[in-house]
């Protein structure tokens, strides 16, 4: 299994949250930097989300088009911040649901030889609904992980 030392680039999930933004920040502290990097953010269809309401069965081309542009630019925000502790970083957008499997799939299509992200510390009924993205990465990827708390 490939360690943080690793040629390969850094993944970076990112959401845009404060979490997210710790974790490029602890990363810039604990890792060699220089290195390569992706930020990826991953948006998932809305048509995913099963308590949105009804089923969608499409959704207006504007609205797509208006959440993947708003998923470019979070990603190009994170690649800054991460260029700005060090990584000699790119962005990256993609489409999945649930987000944690695409991450997982990017680690391993890119080799990347660390996944960092936030994580947002959800417990009980928050937990129970919408999930843990950082707990499911954890523990399905075949490469290191560093999650990262934002201090509060």
């Amino acid at each position: 299994m490939p360690n943080a030392t690793d040629e390969g680039p850094v993944l970076f999930a990112y959401d845009g949250s404060a979490h997210a933004k710790a974790a490029i920040e602890e990363a810039g502290r604990q890792l060699r930097t220089g290195r390569g990097a992706i930020v990826l953010t991953v948006w998932e269809p809305l048509e995913s989300i099963p308590f949105i309401g009804a089923p969608l069965t499409s959704l207006p081309r504007g609205v797509i088009d208006e959440v993947e542009e708003r998923a470019r630019q979070v990603a190009v925000e994170g690649a800054e911040l991460a260029r700005g502790s060090g990584f000699d970083a790119e962005p990256l957008i993609e489409r999945g649901a649930p987000a944690w499997t695409r991450i997982v799939e990017l680690a391993d299509q890119n080799k990347a030889a660390i996944v960092v992200l936030g994580s947002h510390g959800r417990t009980g009924l928050g937990y129970a609904l919408m999930g843990s993205v950082a707990t499911a990465v954890a523990q399905h990827v075949k490469r290191p992980v560093m999650i990262s708390h934002a201090a509060s």
